[in-house]
């Protein structure tokens, strides 16, 4: 029995690491609207280190459509500027010498429809983690039945990854939902 619940818990653990994953991915989408967490994953090369944008500087959102990131030490400024400039993100970085804007434009609607379909994807991506998490915990948990476990007591475990999987697929659902009417809303 102590068995069993490991499989649950082992498969809760990676269901939920799923969704963690998916939600920061899904932030990363930028939606028209200027959030510090788009920089997030982005490094900046600080003494030979590539280090995470948010550990050199902080960065501020004074209206909905302008980032100023304000660097710790004024001689890392030019770095900030060149990692944003080579991102995939396609920010044009003004620097004034103290600080960095970025400007974000507003979305056009061909652009829309492009992050919605990427944030599906994304969303999808995520599914497929709860699912393998799923068939990882079924597995298992046949390997026990051959074992010597009780069938009725695998039969039990499995329904209940089944609707721990339905749970989590339907938190992931959700996601997407906040983040569809993110994107629509102009």
């Amino acid at each position: 029995m102590e068995e069993i619940d490991l499989y649950l818990e082992e498969a809760k653990d990676q269901m939920e690491k799923a969704i963690q994953h998916t939600q920061l991915e899904l932030n990363k989408v930028r939606a028209g609207k200027a959030m510090p967490s788009m920089l997030d994953g982005l490094k900046v090369d600080y003494y030979g280190n590539p280090t995470p944008l948010n550990q050199v500087g902080s960065i501020n959102t004074p209206d909905a459509r302008t980032l100023v990131i304000k660097p710790w030490e004024k001689n890392i400024i030019s770095e900030i500027e060149r990692a944003i400039i080579n991102s995939d993100l396609g920010f044009n970085p003004q620097n004034d010498g103290d600080i960095i804007r970025i400007n974000i434009p507003p979305l056009s609607e061909e652009r829309r429809a492009q992050l919605l379909k990427h944030c599906k994807q994304l969303a999808e991506q995520g599914k497929v983690s709860v699912r393998n998490a799923r068939k990882d915990a079924n597995d298992g948990l046949k390997k026990l039945q051959k074992d010597g476990t009780s069938e009725d007591l695998v039969k039990n475990a499995e329904d209940e990854v089944q609707k721990l999987t339905d749970q989590y697929v339907e938190k992931v659902d959700k996601l997407l939902e906040v983040k569809e009417k993110d994107i629509m809303t102009i």
